[in-house]
């Protein structure tokens, strides 16, 4: 089965600014999906009816993957096991939070 691809709201955001990531992007050996995680994200710096448009797109375009309720509880139980090991601040595990959530949300089994 090919790799699952889920890029990131940075590397999305980086490449509509200044399209450096575009070749890359076009060229990946994989299944490319959005997480919802990283839509909603988008969505929140939405500034004109061409991000918008752009975001409608992207929702279109792949399968989005979404995180369940265990995945939101398992994401606050490993950044509360990062705060007791490494002593992150509130904001810090905030910056984190999303991040987990996406390396959590399940990939599509072979049915789905």
């Amino acid at each position: 089965m090919p790799d699952l691809i889920v890029l990131d709201s940075s590397i999305l955001i980086d490449d509509l600014r200044t399209g450096c990531h575009a070749e890359r992007i076009l060229a990946i050996d994989g299944v490319l999906r959005n997480s919802s995680v990283v839509l909603a994200e988008l969505w929140r710096g939405v500034l004109n009816r061409a991000d918008r448009k752009l975001l409608l797109e992207l929702e279109s375009d792949h399968p989005i993957l979404t995180p369940t309720k265990n995945n939101w509880l398992e994401s606050g139980q490993i950044l509360a096991k990062v705060k007791a090991d490494r002593g992150f601040e509130p904001n810090k595990l905030r910056d984190l939070h999303f991040d987990v959530l996406i390396a959590l949300t399940p990939a599509p089994t072979a049915q789905s």
